[in-house]
């Protein structure tokens, strides 16, 4: 039975569990329970601090995991990445006070880096030749400067609002652009491969819609260049003589833009058809 670690709360738990139950998995009814066995799916999930679950991973306590990347190298683990799971993207970047003399990253020598990822943020500047002092907290790390803990901070970075309106300016390189992963140990345990084939299933069903027209057989070509689909269109005789049908999958974000352009071609009763499951 596999083993899998997922975020028991915050930003990860919902859309984590989403997924899950969109590829097929069946998950907690109540919030306080923390392992669900799926015998179906042959599947036992462990409900746990996001935090947390590389460390379980890395140690073979577990066989895989859904956490951040972001968690995963500062946990220190041998876990691995498996594949990014596209949510709960997140960028790190440094900030100082904007009337301060802290400007760029050779600046932090020697100064005190508040952050809630230490281990992350020492690596980043020791490969940059930065001796810093890391002050590890587990939240409000804006609020470190103005009341003396620290002299910088690194922290997830979206419009930057939040440090502004502590008098923190941001300056130097991205530390890190952090998503969501599926994580495993050194070795890769018998039905993680299942888990990732549904897991990936689930992205291209949420990024792809399936689109279907008639059309003259004479404009296939002229239609294949607007929308070619992942691997080609499925076309299907009518019938009505030098009529064709064709099913083909397109970006869900274009959808609009293609039916547009096939019905400038000539093409008819174009329609689209939402995907809930996909394998590849």
């Amino acid at each position: 039975m596999l083993r899998v670690a997922v975020p028991n709360k915050g930003s990860l738990s919902e859309i984590a569990a989403e997924m899950l139950a969109e590829a097929g998995y069946s998950g907690r009814r109540d919030a306080r329970k923390l392992v669900h066995r799926d015998a179906r799916n042959d599947v036992e999930f462990f409900y746990l601090r996001p935090r947390d679950i590389a460390t379980y991973v890395g140690s073979g306590a577990l066989d895989v995991g859904i956490t951040g990347r972001d968690l995963l190298l500062d946990s220190g683990s041998e876990a691995v990445e498996i594949s990014a799971l596209d949510f709960a993207d997140s960028t790190f970047r440094f900030a100082a006070p904007a009337e301060g003399e802290i400007r760029e990253i050779a600046h932090l020598d020697g100064r005190r880096v508040a952050t809630s990822y230490p281990k992350l943020v020492d690596d980043f500047l020791r490969e940059r030749g930065v001796e810093a002092v890391t002050v590890k907290l587990d939240g409000a790390v804006e609020s470190a400067v103005e009341l003396g803990v620290a002299d910088a901070v690194a922290d997830v970075v979206s419009t930057g609002a939040t440090l502004r309106a502590a008098g923190l300016e941001i300056f130097g390189p991205v530390i890190l652009e952090s998503t969501a992963l599926l994580i495993g140990g050194p070795e890769r345990r018998e039905g993680t491969d299942r888990l990732l084939r549904r897991l990936q299933g689930v992205l291209v069903a949420r990024k792809y819609v399936i689109l279907e027209y008639d059309l003259p057989d004479s404009l296939i070509e002229a239609a294949t260049e607007i929308a070619s689909g992942i691997e080609s269109p499925t076309v299907s005789p009518l019938n009505k003589d030098g009529w064709v049908a064709v099913r083909v999958m397109v970006h869900r974000d274009d959808a609009n833009e293609v039916m547009d352009r096939l019905h400038d071609l000539g093409a008819k009763g174009i329609f689209v058809t939402q995907v809930h499951a996909a394998r590849f």
